[in-house]
C-alpha cells in the first residue's frame, strides 16, 4: 500500500534517540498487537518500516497508524507488510483542533452516538475517547 505522512512533532513519545526506535515501536505494537505476525521495525531518518505479515487487512491499518502517530515518527513504509485484500472501505482523518469523537462521527455517519464504531476501530490508538489531539490520524470504516 505504500508510504503514509504523519506529523513527525506529535504524538506519543516513546524513545529518546532513534537508535532505540525499533525496539521501542515493536514493543509498542506487540503492546496491543492488532494482528501482526513476524514484525519486524527499522527507522530511518523519522521513516519507520513495518515488515511481517498478517491475514487481517485492519491489522495492516492499525499497526501503521500505531507506528506514524509516534512522537519522532514523520513516514510510515509498509510495503514489506503482507496482507490479504481490503474487503471493508476504511478512510484516513486527520483529526483537527475542535474535533471530537461524536463531531467525527456526526460528519461521516450522519450521527455523533456512532462516535464507538470509530473508538473501536482505533482502540489500539485511541486509548480514551475524549483524548484525542490534532494531527493524530485514525480509521474510519465506512461499513
Amino acid at each position: 500500500m505504500g508510504l503514509f505522512d504523519f506529523a513527525k512533532g506529535i504524538g506519543k513519545k516513546i524513545f529518546g534517540s532513534e537508535d532505540e526506535a525499533p525496539e521501542k515501536i515493536k514493543a509498542h505494537i506487540e503492546e496491543d498487537n492488532p494482528g501482526i505476525n513476524n514484525l519486524e521495525i527499522e527507522v530511518n531518518d523519522g521513516v519507520a518500516t513495518i515488515k511481517g505479515d498478517t491475514d487481517d487487512p485492519s491489522a495492516y491499518e492499525k499497526a501503521v497508524l500505531m507506528a506514524g502517530n509516534i512522537f519522532g515518527i514523520s513516514e510510515v513504509n509498509a510495503d514489506e507488510l503482507t496482507t490479504p485484500e481490503q474487503t471493508v472501505e476504511v478512510q484516513y482523518y486527520e483529526i483537527a483542533k475542535g474535533d471530537s469523537l461524536w463531531k467525527i462521527a456526526k460528519n461521516f455517519y450522519g450521527n455523533g452516538n456512532d462516535y464507538p464504531k470509530i473508538f473501536e476501530a482505533n482502540k489500539e490508538v485511541i486509548k480514551d475517547p475524549d483524548l484525542i489531539y490534532p494531527g493524530q490520524k485514525i480509521r474510519i470504516p465506512m461499513a
